[in-house]
């Protein structure tokens, strides 16, 4: 399993806080978010949008990045501080 963790405007709009995604071996984190999309094609705008972070166990990835099972990824919105 992978816990897949939305934050912020992302949570909202998607109307999920997160969810454990069951794999049995390792893949790109660009293949777990088309994996992701092919359940829930409505999430596309949102998953797929430019400005959208993803990390790997609290560190940002990129979509060629390996994710495997026990793995945490999330997907958030830019964010700015002051």
């Amino acid at each position: 399993m992978i816990k897949v963790l939305f934050f912020a405007k992302l949570r909202e709009s998607l109307g999920c806080g997160s969810l454990e995604w069951p794999v049995q071996e390792a893949l790109s984190l660009k293949d777990l978010r088309d994996q992701i999309i092919a359940r829930h094609p409505e999430w596309e705008p949102d998953l797929c949008a430019q400005n959208v972070i993803a990390a790997v166990n609290q560190a940002v990835a990129a979509p060629h990045e390996v994710v495997q099972p026990g793995d945490e990824v999330a997907f958030y919105p830019p964010v700015t501080g002051g």
